[in-house]
């Protein structure tokens, strides 16, 4: 690693540590992390800055969680993240954008001393506009992205004064509008930059997307008729959808099912047979079937172990 990036990453931990909220626990199907940022129960320094610094003391179990567009960041210790078909360990090396809704499967594999400590901050969509609106810059390849972004100095060293902000909150009114939009100016000038892009492109058709897929999930979706929905060509949808979030739209919507069923099991309780059909599965072979591939278990093997376990740890 830079040795520039190396130190700012190091001002950043330690700041982090000092503020993390420290859990014990990790209620399974409801990972603390990109899904629930900072609207309660957060610090209110954190909160004030939209992020959500967290410790764990132990690795944990792989557990599915919804983000909404941010920057994630593991200053101390290793995850594992799946993101559609992509499967990666990745510690503070890298750093993972989800500029649009994203559902991942993700959780701790390694941990230090000090744990394992990561922070999460809320991508602003105006910001993000602003900052986009105020660059210049050619047309550039569709292309997709790594899945994960690669520090430079010049983003290390914006991110660790946005951290250091903790410290000073009564700096935070001035301070954090002038550090949010440099983060957002460095993440653009990443090999991120496409990804951030194509959820900005067109209106956010990809956003648009994504928001209506979960606000329905237990409707009969096809391609065609996702892109007439939104005016858009499938072609253009299928594209951008792919280069934003690393999955087809049909992948996206199985994932956030499968996602949102394992939660209403193992937090409300219900059974798979209802929680598979709140979801918009027709087939209770069929959602058990996927629901395997994606957790290991049967549907209901799987939310009567998370939620023994959760108890037993509580």
């Amino acid at each position: 690693m830079d040795p520039e990036v190396a130190a700012a990453l190091d001002r950043a931990a330690r700041t982090a540590l000092a503020h993390a909220d420290r859990l014990a626990a990790v209620p399974p199907g409801a990972w603390p992390d990109g899904g629930l940022l900072p609207v309660s129960g957060a610090s209110g320094r954190a909160a004030a800055l939209q992020m959500r610094v967290s410790q764990v003391d132990a690795p944990t179990d792989l557990g599915y969680q919804r983000y909404v567009p941010s920057l994630s960041v593991v200053l101390v210790g290793r995850k594992r993240s799946i993101v559609g078909d992509d499967d990666q360990e990745w510690g503070r090396e890298h750093f993972l954008i989800t500029p649009v809704d994203l559902p991942v499967v993700a959780g701790v594999t390694e941990v230090e001393d000090r744990g394992f400590v990561a922070v999460v901050w809320r991508l602003d969509p105006v910001v993000v506009g602003e900052v986009v609106a105020s660059m210049s810059r050619s047309a550039a390849p569709l292309v997709e992205p790594p899945r994960l972004g690669t520090w430079t100095p010049a983003l290390a060293d914006a991110f660790a004064r946005l951290v250091g902000l903790l410290d000073t909150p009564e700096d935070v009114p001035v301070l954090f509008p002038l550090v949010s939009r440099e983060v957002v100016l460095r993440l653009l000038q990443t090999e991120q930059a496409p990804r951030i892009l194509a959820a900005h492109d067109n209106e956010s058709v990809v956003a648009k997307a994504t928001a209506l897929l979960i606000d329905r999930l237990d409707e009969p979706w096809s391609m065609d008729r996702l892109a007439s929905t939104l005016l858009t060509s499938a072609s253009t949808l299928f594209t951008r959808f792919k280069q934003t979030t690393g999955m087809s739209p049909a992948q996206y919507l199985k994932r956030a099912r499968l996602g949102e069923a394992r939660r209403r099991m193992v937090v409300l309780g219900e059974t798979a047979a209802r929680a598979a059909t709140a979801v918009g599965y027709r087939s209770a072979s069929h959602f058990s079937r996927d629901y395997r591939e994606a957790y290991g278990r049967p549907p209901a093997e799987d939310a009567a172990g998370a939620r023994e376990a959760f108890a037993a740890v509580g």
